[in-house]
């Protein structure tokens, strides 16, 4: 083999060869890397709370990893059953209360709990939310209900995971089912779709599975990796088999392989660069969403390179003899229409695209941002949100912060609790202090043993017994001698009671001990959720939306009231207080990531293309396309999720600009070796079988995940990602190629490409030259020259080679 003999000393071709011919070790590496991945892939553990990937220093971060510190949030669930009179609405709240593992009903005959003939529980079981016990115990009284018609919202569990897993299967399914249609129309030969199919298959599973190596990942990467996986990386695996194909053209298999698998590998790679560029950016986000998408994205295309360098030249050889025997014609017409627009528009598009790029901007840049889904709307809804929605259209939503205050005094909790009910924001308070114990009293408040005695209906001369008990008990009223003198906060009284009867200190009757009993443990599940060791905690229900500047003003208002009161730390937790932070970390991490993914396809541009005109030209075009993007949702009054914008956006920088760089290298190739009309023509007609298989993939990807998931944030993923890659494509066939016919000459004028002899030979008699030359050839000579020369030669090899001929009448 000519290519052989020649480049053997290649270290790609010594790369290439080795791939190729131990393919059955790598087919082997791959089955293990595989049945490993498939097992693993269980193990993953998923993030389903999206407020955890927030930045430590945030309030919301605080103030939970703070509530998980000192309080315990028992499980809980509303439940309203529709078409139920209110007579036997309370006889079913009767019945649920009675349950042994439920420790809290609450309903009542007001508009909270009855309206329009249906009734709403809110039902608080006897066991920490994160309990499996709550979750049995909401099942059965699901099943227990099961004749009515229900509605169930509840944090607990992992339902929402599940419906969102199942959801991108299908979606998954169906992008497989349509990618293998694409392949088909764009393929030469039917057996190559098997080797592609096959070689991302892998990639995917590898990648599924050795996300069990990043500990946890979110719901949202865990979501939607395989499938941008497939739209970002199918083009690698294009890339090379037309490769193949073409040096099959003249050569055999395994040398076809090899030479192309050599060729393929620094293509693919600096391809590769651009996506991974645009992925880097998502790390330097501060919203830990970012870092985490962006991993698992650079992982998985990491793997994909390594499935099409290692397994394809495999699978090629495998396949190798039916791709041979099932070639069939082109389904991809060529395109020269679309070559002669551009060239005849090529003074009117550029101008247009200007002014339309500045209008794009000034547009998205009214983009109306939400942090988050309560003022979103989805294509497609689960049980879950039609649950929550029909909850909320009976019996309106509920917006509960959680204020965090040191733990003080109950009088000074007292003060504070007064002051936020005379806000008009507040609707109520729970605290300690504002709940009831018994007839009016609350738990904090303090009573005497008589007031005591009288309430609780027990001997008088007992009650002073237990007063006196726990003065001596206490350092605090240690130095009082008479019970009648001192009150005591009747939480702290009735705690002390059921230590004293527990230890078998003191006895009471039957009836009194029933009703200690069932106080205690009410009394309990009410301390642990609101007051911890050094914090307690108040809930805060707000008539105001949970996202809104007015929302957003009254949390900074309840900090001002509260530190009134307490010198130490304040903290404000709940989904209002999570948007705030999103929204103050949304500033900067928009502008991190657009920098950060310029600045890197920036960097490898340059590398490639060896001009400063031509990455600005590029860059000018994408971020066109993003802006353009997002001014749709402007036009079209639709809130945006954040998240989606700084995702997409990343990705559509990183991963569109390839279609911008096969018509542009092309082009750069041809504009001088024919005229400009036919390399632009000729440039369209090659660039639009590789822009239409991967740019369609990626389009349909991200409209199926758009218009099947549930969940805001994945569907505004998606549906930002399928409009997006449309608008690139429109713009790169459409709009790049006038721009670089009118831009070619300052694409020259800053290039820095130097051009280093390859050569300098002299050599006389018959001499084969192929490439660009500059030199003397029986008189001075520079161009392109494909030959035999007789004679002599002094040259300059600038590409190509030059080598004896052997004369053929010598060997005859």
């Amino acid at each position: 083999m000519e290519a052989k003999g020649e480049n053997n000393n290649s270290a790609m071709i010594k790369v290439a060869t080795f791939i190729v011919d131990r393919r059955n070790l790598i087919f082997l590496l791959f089955a293990i890397g595989i049945i490993f991945s498939v097992v693993a892939s269980g193990w993953v553990k998923v993030e389903n709370d999206l407020s955890a990937y927030l930045s430590d220093d945030t309030e919301t971060r605080q103030g939970l990893d703070l509530m998980d510190e000192e309080f315990v949030t028992y499980g809980s669930a509303k439940i309203m059953v529709t078409n139920i009179d209110f007579d036997d609405a309370k006889e079913l709240s009767e019945t649920l209360e009675e349950r042994d593992d439920v420790s809290m009903l609450d309903f009542d005959n007001t508009n909270d709990h009855y309206n329009n003939f249906s009734a709403l529980y809110s039902i608080t079981f006897k066991y920490p939310e994160d309990d499996e016990r709550a979750l049995t115990a909401l099942d059965e009284i699901k099943e227990e209900l099961s004749g009515y018609d229900l509605y169930v919202s509840t944090t607990m569990g992992d339902q929402s995971a599940e419906i969102i897993g199942q959801e991108m299967n299908t979606v998954s399914l169906i992008v497989a089912s349509l990618v293998l249609i694409v392949l088909l129309f764009t393929s030469q030969t039917w057996a190559e779709v098997p080797v592609l199919l096959l070689t991302f298959g892998s990639s995917a599973l590898l990648a599924a599975g050795t996300n069990f190596f990043l500990g946890t990942i979110s719901f949202v990467s865990n979501s939607v990796t395989i499938v941008l996986q497939l739209a970002l990386s199918i083009d690698y695996a294009v890339i090379f088999c037309n490769r193949y194909k073409e040096e099959h053209e003249k050569l055999p298999t395994r040398e076809a392989d090899i030479v192309a698998l050599s060729k393929a590998i620094p293509e693919i790679f600096s391809s590769s660069l651009t996506t991974m560029g645009g992925l880097i950016a998502m790390m330097f986000m501060q919203y830990g969403i970012g870092p985490d998408m962006a991993v698992c994205l650079i992982k998985a295309v990491l793997l994909s390179l390594l499935a099409v360098f290692t397994l394809m030249p495999g699978l090629i050889m495998l396949f190798g003899k039916a791709m041979d025997k099932t070639r069939h014609k082109n389904f991809v017409p060529d395109i020269p229409f679309v070559g002669k627009f551009n060239y005849l528009t090529r003074f009117i598009i550029p101008p247009l695209f200007l002014v339309l790029i500045v209008a794009a901007y000034i547009t998205s840049s009214k983009c109306p941002y939400v942090y988050g889904y309560s003022t979103l709307e989805t294509p497609v809804k689960n049980d879950i949100q039609i649950a929550d929605e029909m909850i909320e259209e009976t019996f309106g939503k509920d917006n509960i912060a959680a204020l965090i205050i040191p733990r003080d005094s109950y009088e000074t909790e007292t003060k504070l609790l007064r002051d936020l009910e005379q806000c008009p924001e507040v609707e109520s308070v729970t605290a300690l202090t504002s709940t009831e114990a018994k007839d009016g009293y609350m738990l904090t408040d303090k009573l005497t043993s008589r007031q005591f005695s009288e309430l609780m209906d027990m001997d008088y001369e007992v009650a002073k017994l237990l007063y006196a008990a726990y003065a001596v008990d206490d350092e605090e009223y240690g130095h009082i001698l008479n019970p009648n003198d001192y009150s005591i906060p009747f939480i702290d009284l009735m705690m002390f009671l059921f230590d004293e009867v527990d230890k078998g200190y003191v006895s009471l009757d039957d009836d009194v001990m029933e009703d200690i009993t069932d106080a205690h443990e009410k009394m309990l599940i009410a301390r642990t959720q609101l007051e911890g060791e050094n914090y307690s905690r108040m809930l805060v229900s707000l008539n105001l939306p949970e996202e809104s500047e007015e929302t957003f003003a009254f949390l900074g208002k309840m900090h001002d009231i509260a530190h009134k009161y307490y010198e130490g730390r304040v903290l404000v937790a709940g989904e209002s207080t999570s948007q705030l932070d999103l929204k103050t970390t949304f500033a900067r991490d928009n502008m991190v990531v657009n920098v950060v993914s310029i600045l890197a396809v920036l960097a490898v541009l340059l590398f490639t293309f060896m001009s400063v005109g031509m990455p600005i030209l590029l860059i000018l075009v994408i971020q066109g396309a993003i802006w353009i993007n997002y001014s749709f949702p402007v036009i079209q009054n639709q809130n945006v999720f954040f998240m989606g914008y700084l995702i997409v956006s990343s990705i559509q920088m990183g991963a569109n600009i390839d279609y911008a760089i096969v018509i542009s290298g092309r082009f750069m190739d041809l504009k001088d070796k024919m005229p400009k009309k036919d390399a632009i023509i000729e440039t369209m007609n090659f660039a639009f079988p590789t822009i239409i298989t991967s740019g369609s993939i990626l389009a349909i990807a991200g409209i199926l995940i758009g218009n099947m998931s549930s969940d805001a944030s994945i569907c505004g993923i998606g549906q930002a990602l399928g409009r997006g890659t449309i608008v690139s494509i429109i713009l790169v066939m459409l709009v790049l190629p006038q721009v670089l016919l009118l831009g070619e000459k300052i694409i020259d004028k800053t290039s820095f490409k130097v051009s280093v002899p390859l050569a300098l030979e002299q050599k006389t008699g018959l001499i084969r030259i192929d490439g660009k030359v500059q030199g003397n050839i029986n008189g001075h000579f520079i161009g392109e020259m494909k030959g035999v020369l007789k004679g002599d030669a002094y040259v300059t090899m600038i590409s190509g080679k030059m080598k004896d001929e052997v004369d053929a009448d010598e060997n005859n």
